[in-house]
């Protein structure tokens, strides 16, 4: 997933697990995240959960093995703006990235690689 995310044009930081993972979403405060719900340290849950108490409304998009109802609307209750159930389409999760941050970027702050 990283190197697709990288091959579209995005910088992409990985964390090697959930504590880490806050600290740096935090830190850095990136355009969007992907969190898998069970990371060590940490849920994905409860990182966005954070992240949503003290305001930050970046677009979290919330990867998860379970697909029934209650999993999702958990994880949308708990501030996740997207659930993609494992496995998945590389195309559709790119598209969902797309999608999201079209809607919370301006158009000059995307940043697009082409090729030539």
């Amino acid at each position: 997933m990283e190197s697709e995310l990288c091959f579209e044009g995005y910088r992409v930081t990985v964390a090697p697990n959930g504590l880490d993972g806050l600290t740096i979403a935090r830190d850095t405060k990136p355009d969007l995240l992907i969190l898998d719900w069970m990371l060590p340290g940490i849920s994905g849950l409860n990182i966005g959960l954070r992240l949503r108490s003290t305001g930050v409304q970046v677009p979290i998009i919330m990867l998860r093995a379970k697909d029934e109802v209650p999993d999702r609307v958990t994880g949308l209750n708990y501030g996740t703006d997207d659930y993609v159930t494992k496995p998945f389409s590389i195309e559709e999760l790119l598209a969902r990235v797309k999608a999201h941050l079209h809607r919370t970027q301006p158009k000059n702050r995307i940043t697009y690689k082409f090729k030539t």
